[in-house]
């Protein structure tokens, strides 16, 4: 039976306080921990970008270019932050009173 070098006397380091100290990874498996990282890291992304396709008009059965869903995501909340700063000022002009959280 062997250990690795990275494990030997780390078990009990930290039983004199009450506290038992977790083993140290192995350089295998903290390289297996980041990939499995990065992983979950770039699927958030790619179903971000999905998302970002079905909310956005325009988008639905285009390619996967991330640059044209961003592009066209600004686009598109400009064109929404101009319409509700429209509609604020005609419900202003009808007199109606909009809460200065709702004018941007």
């Amino acid at each position: 039976m062997s250990t690795s070098p990275t494990r030997e006397g780390s078990a009990n380091a930290g039983s004199s306080n009450g506290l038992e100290e977790k083993p140290r990874l192995s350089e295998h498996e903290k390289k297996a921990n980041h990939i499995a990282s990065e992983q979950k890291r770039r699927q958030a992304i790619r179903e971000g970008f999905d998302r970002l396709t079905e909310l956005v008009p325009g988008l639905e059965g285009q390619g996967r270019s991330e640059s044209v869903v961003l592009k066209k995501t600004v686009d598109y909340m400009r064109l929404q932050l101009a319409e509700r700063r429209r509609l604020v000022g005609r419900i202003e002009e009808l007199g109606g009173q909009v809460e200065d959280g709702m004018r941007r």
